[in-house]
């Protein structure tokens, strides 16, 4: 078979960002051939070394594999072989980054990547590792990737003939999987806080002082920054730590996509049906492949369907017999910098309060493709990895990765069989990475909510700063899981999440000041309550409509101070005024006056900013949210407005509002009906291999048209230098507890990893017009929406 080898410089430039590498000698049409050539089988028999039984595996029309098994291990063994089948390349990448092995195929570039990585990985009691997500654990993960191995085996004995297209592009081959690869810390980093927001506090601490670098950051509830006494901040910022970036390689650091998960559970006396109804939309970086997978597993003892991520077995987000659960970020701080002083004598010595410690230290070798291999000399304090050095001084990280049971959505293996909300909190206790906010519904009719994670307890600082080292700054325990904020039957019929403040007023715990800002929580609230006000019996068409709703809230706030600014004194307001005026607020694609509010919001923010920020902050923070900038011109007042400050105000939004819409004009011409939002803000899938010069049309899809912002129920975060959506719900589900087939889901691009597949992008229509697939439960309508029969056969 004919083999296509990426040049070094590049693979180096997949990561790096370097310049654009040179077009490949290969046809796209070429490419996409060998795509196809080179797909797994899915459909027929197969015999597999390793299983004990036969495996069933029905793939349905939108590639979600339901797997029935008949025992526990070939549950798991199949579940293993058939995401390799679909995901191989992806999971390699995953894989590499938690073993710090990315520089082998990468090169010189992802040295520094390896390193954190090696240094975050976790050294402590395996048994208590495994048994901390449920007493099976490593039996499941011993399964999963001999699992895995046995598809990589499989391409290995046909000399890898059928070695997909990702690994021929990129000229390496796949490595077999061990249980532990599975244990993966630097996925579980992405997912914790706040050691970088740490750094960027001390940054503007020390430019501006504690006092006015306290109001900047939106705190919740109100706390001063508060350094140590004789703590020197100068010259730390972010910026030291920016290669420490989690599996997720899409996210660059320094891009801050706007959280975006919602999840709400419906009691069953607000619905039509009498049961309860579930949603869920958990959001992350938006790329090519998914970042989620859709499986239905079903063995004795097991029937769970739902979503997790490649690399994991189990499903992380769904519903089994009698329970289903979704999740969003819960903000809990979980992660601590310490400043080390080093030994001006001797730089291997670190001081405690009994004086100099020896650091820890290993030294490791890390390949790297295309150059000498590197060696490396790690280093950890008793809190935990040295992450930076100048010799003077380190910055070491106590995090709760350390501690056993902290892989990220591993829990999900002793949540995926609770039976009932009793089982539910149990497992709770299990689930410590990520912090999430999880609701729940059952059949009996029960709703119910935990927030849960794993919760440092500080009993003398807040964990916004890094703390000296030397001692009196230690974490005394963890906050007992029962006591993290859960409810169960509330008195309002509904919950409802989205990565806001779920902390009830005076919680005895200081657990994070960092959250989502509230207003897709209140659209929710607003909309469920509507119903129930009006006597409307809430449908699963309703939880499609609201998962896909762009009614922006900060644009009625601001429409309602621009009404006012134009009525007093301005009698006649003008074209673009009008335009905002008449608007009904919501974000569409299509929409001319969300166009035009976007670029407005963008130039108000900068406005405020300048008036409310000193420069020098600026540089570092930023300009100000939106809910603050809203905030500060809802209730203007000097300094920053001086003299007259409501005339002050209105000035600010009229002149903001012209330079918006002399930027709209210069962008989409002078003609206001030709505007659209979804001209300028767009989507892309981006894969990996996607900046291959014209194969970028194999691996990548779009841009498509997309409506929304970063504060609407369906939250398209974007970065205003491109408009690009960076961050969204790329996986989609909808419960109906009275009859599990009528559930639906969507999960984008599509199930497949591998370009020559169907469904490698097949779902991007339904996910792009608010549209599902039904996520089909019973034997009887598998059957019915079966497109493909794999079995697997010792």
């Amino acid at each position: 078979m004919r083999r296509f080898i990426v040049p070094l410089a590049v693979i180096i430039a997949l990561v790096a960002g370097g310049p654009q590498p040179a077009r490949s000698q290969s046809s796209p049409q070429d490419v996409q051939v060998r795509a196809q050539a080179a797909l797994a089988q899915t459909r027929g028999t197969l015999e597999v070394k390793g299983l004990q039984q036969p495996v069933r595996v029905q793939r349905d029309h939108w590639g979600v594999a339901h797997i029935y098994a008949r025992n526990q291990h070939d549950l798991f063994f199949a579940q293993g072989f058939v995401v390799a089948q679909d995901r191989l390349f992806q999971m390699e990448l995953w894989k590499r980054s938690g073993q710090g092995r990315l520089a082998e195929i990468l090169g010189p570039s992802a040295v520094q990547r390896d390193i954190n990585a090696r240094l975050l990985q976790y050294h402590g009691d395996m048994d208590a590792e495994y048994k901390s997500y449920a007493p099976d654990t490593k039996e499941i993960l011993e399964a999963f990737t001999s699992g895995i191995n046995a598809y990589i085996g499989e391409l290995e004995e046909s000399n890898w003939k059928n070695l997909p297209i990702e690994f021929q592009i990129a000229g390496f081959h796949p490595e077999p999987w061990k249980p532990e690869d599975c244990l993966n810390r630097m996925a579980a980093f992405s997912m914790t806080g706040n050691a970088k927001e740490e750094l960027r506090h001390a940054e503007v601490e020390a430019l501006v002082g504690a006092r006015a670098a306290s109001l900047l950051f939106e705190l919740d509830p109100p706390v001063p920054l508060a350094p140590a006494p004789g703590v020197d901040f100068a010259g730390l910022s972010p910026k030291l730590l920016e290669n420490l970036v989690g599996s997720d390689t899409r996210i660059q650091f320094g891009t801050k996509a706007i959280e975006g998960s919602n999840n709400w559970t419906i009691s069953g006396a607000w619905t039509k049906t009498g049961k309860p109804l579930l949603a869920n939309d958990p959001h992350r970086v938006i790329a090519e492949p998914s970042l989620r997978y859709i499986v239905h597993l079903v063995a004795p003892g097991w029937d769970v369907i739902g979503a997790g991520e490649p690399g994991l077995p189990g499903v992380a987000d769904g519903h089994n017999e009698n329970i289903a659960w979704g999740f969003t970020i819960f903000g809990l701080d979980q992660q601590d910098l310490y400043i080390e002083e080093l030994n001006p004598r001797n730089p291997s010595e670190y001081r405690t309060e009994n004086g100099w410690a020896p650091l820890q230290m290993r030294t490791e070798t890390i390949p790297v493709r295309g150059a000498a291999p590197v060696t490396v000399h790690l280093k950890w304090t008793r809190h935990g990895p040295v992450l930076w050095s100048d010799g003077k001084r380190a910055l070491a990280l106590r995090w709760v990765g350390a501690e056993p049971g902290t892989a990220g959505y591993l829990g999900s293996l002793a949540l995926d069989r609770a039976q009932n909300w009793t089982e539910f909190e149990s497992a709770m206790a299990r689930w410590k990475v990520p912090s999430e906010n999880i609701v729940y519904a059952d059949r009996s009719g029960n709703i119910g909510e935990h927030s849960t994670g794993l919760a440092p307890l500080r009993k003398n600082w807040s964990g916004l700063l890094p703390v000296p080292g030397v001692g009196g700054y230690e974490w005394v325990g963890f906050v007992p899981n029962s006591e993290l904020p859960h409810s169960f039957n509330p008195a309002a019929g509904f919950v409802a999440t989205a990565n806001h403040k779920m902390l009830p007023e005076n919680y005895p715990y200081a657990v994070g000041y960092e959250w989502g800002s509230p207003e897709r929580f209140l659209r929710i609230k607003e909309f469920i309550e509507h119903a129930q006000e009006s006597g409307h019996k809430l449908s699963l068409a309703d939880m499609e409509s609201l998962q896909s709703d762009v009614l922006s809230l900060p644009a009625r706030e601001l429409q309602s101070l621009l009404r006012a600014a134009v009525r007093a004194p301005v009698s006649y307001p003008s074209p673009a005024e009008k335009l905002l005026l008449n608007w009904n607020c919501v974000v569409g694609a299509d929409s001319a006056p969300a166009a035009l509010y976007e670029l407005w919001v963008v130039e108000l923010r900068s406005a405020v900013s300048k008036l409310e920020v000193a420069e020098k902050a600026r540089e570092v923070v930023g300009s100000l949210s939106l809910p603050a900038t809203v905030e500060a011109l809802s209730h203007p007042a000097a300094p920053a407005f001086p003299k007259d400050p409501r005339v002050a105000r209105d000035r600010v939004l009229f002149d903001s509002l012209r330079r918006a819409q002399a930027k709209l004009e210069a962008l989409q011409g002078e003609d206001m009906t030709k505007w659209s939002w979804g001209k300028l803000h767009t989507v892309s899938f981006k894969h990996p291999l996607g900046r291959l010069g014209k194969d970028a049309a194999v691996f990548d899809r779009g841009p498509l048209p997309r409506p929304g912002d970063g504060y609407t129920v369906n939250a398209t975060g974007f970065e205003s230098s491109s408009w690009a959506q960076v961050a969204g719900a790329s996986y989609r589900e909808i419960f109906d507890l009275s009859d599990w087939d009528n559930s639906v889901g969507v999960n984008v691009p599509g199930q497949s990893g591998q370009p020559g597949s169907p469904h490698y992008d097949d779902l991007v229509p339904l996910w792009n017009t608010g549209r599902y697939f039904p996520l089909s439960y019973s034997k009887t309508a598998v059957d019915n929406q079966t497109a493909d029969v794999l079995e697997l056969r010792p």
